[in-house]
């Protein structure tokens, strides 16, 4: 199981760092083609439909992930409870098309600047990511970790295929940029019918036990909220430094500067998803397959120690050439404080730990718990980030995102010893 775990995660994080290159490259194409003006109404679209996808939707792919892995590792190989997991699916989907409807005319002048093509492109394509996602969530259940992988590419070299359509001249405007956000979910979901094909009949298992044949609504409903809310709290964190800076900064700038130095957060949070999609179905399997505790914390031993030589390294990178790195990377007439951005690299190894742990109390059934300790931490960074402790709006996020991830660390890192 271990060896599995390994190799799946190889295989996400070839696929997902691939993902990332291509995705960069579709907007960085769009940037050619499209005027200042349409390009920053992509980069608004992206932003909202990536945040409101992986909040409302990851939730069910954790847990038909979780799901599907635990049974399997009992021998049961079919007939996975799919019914509450839908349900779920379809409900989150609906009351996004209903807050989407009910919201249409603010975010359509204030946000896509009158565009209401953009907002068609926006509400079609979290509809279609709710399948993707669900795949997503089967595939990984099942440990098809190359055809996640190979979905999560497609789906962003599909993508790219519409800003290359418009710089060869096939298509023209940034309508035809953004219908490609609405197509990549569906087209990526051509691996399916290939995971079908790997289904290899085995001996008969044990007939499942009296209840097991569905999740139950209540039982999934709790969980996947749970998620839900760990999600929420999640993009507080990354985001909520950058609104409040944008909100009290006296110069506008300012919020720039934040977003630049927490993408030292961001990239490695990332990729980070690879080694989630791989870990949470190998710890749910472990105590169903007969593997003992130890079993359980060697993967997350391992783990935490490859995060934390991970953050090390980026940190003490990051104290001797994190200003000259900055200022090559970004054309601001501004220059970056050393300590400060080290502190960012501290707190994103703390949060990808905090992942880990999370992981860890989704696997024993203890989401609840771990959502508390997410929007505590979260209420937190929010409170910190208003209050006028650290005049310099930079260094202040800087400080209070390493403090509420070390923060949400420690308490998920009580979580996970009671358990």
């Amino acid at each position: 199981m271990t060896s599995s775990y390994g190799r799946g995660a190889r295989l996400l994080s070839v696929g997902i760092a691939s993902t990332g290159v291509v995705t960069f490259a579709y907007f960085s194409v769009a940037s050619y083609v499209l005027d200042d003006v349409d390009y920053k109404r992509i980069s608004l679209l992206w932003s909202v439909l990536f945040v409101t996808v992986s909040v409302i939707y990851r939730p069910i792919e954790q847990l038909l992930s979780r799901t599907i892995a635990e049974r399997r590792a009992r021998g049961m190989d079919s007939g996975h409870p799919l019914r509450t997991p839908l349900i779920l699916q379809a409900s989150f989907a609906a009351v996004f098309v209903a807050a989407a409807l009910a919201l249409r005319r603010p975010l359509t002048d204030d946000v896509f600047d009158g565009d209401e093509a953009l907002f068609g492109v926006l509400v079609a394509g979290v509809l279609f990511y709710a399948a993707s996602y669900f795949a997503r969530g089967w595939l990984t259940g099942h440990t098809w970790f190359g055809l996640y992988g190979g979905l999560v590419f497609l789906e962003a070299s599909s993508r790219l295929l519409f800003a290359l359509a418009v710089a060869v001249g096939i298509a023209h405007g940034q309508t035809a940029v953004a219908l490609g956000m609405a197509a990549a979910p569906l087209v990526s979901l051509v691996v399916v019918p290939l995971a079908f094909r790997r289904r290899v009949p085995r001996a008969a298992a044990a007939p499942p036990a009296a209840g097991d044949d569905d999740l139950g609504l209540a039982r999934g409903g709790r969980f996947a909220l749970a998620v839900f809310a760990v999600m929420l709290a999640e993009q507080t964190l990354i985001n909520a430094a950058v609104l409040t800076a944008d909100a009290t900064a006296a110069d506008a700038a300012v919020a720039g500067f934040v977003f630049n130095a927490l993408l030292i957060a961001r990239a490695p949070l990332q990729l980070f998803q690879a080694i989630q999609g791989s870990l949470l179905p190998h710890l749910a399997g472990l105590p169903a397959s007969g593997a003992g505790a130890e079993d359980f914390r060697r993967a997350i031993r391992v783990t935490l120690r490859a995060i934390t030589a991970f953050a090390g390294a980026v940190a003490l990178g990051l104290l001797l050439v994190g200003p000259w790195a900055m200022d090559l990377l970004f054309d601001v007439d501004f220059t970056y404080g050393r300590a400060g951005l080290a502190l960012v690299a501290v707190g994103m190894g703390a949060h990808l730990a905090a992942g880990t742990l999370n992981q860890a109390a989704l696997a024993r059934d203890h989401a609840g718990a771990a959502a508390a300790c997410w929007l505590a931490a979260a209420a937190a960074f929010v409170g910190w980030m208003l209050s006028p402790v650290i005049a310099d709006e930079l260094l202040r996020a800087e400080v209070g995102y390493a403090g509420a991830t070390a923060g949400l660390c420690a308490l998920l890192a009580v979580v996970y010893r009671r358990g």
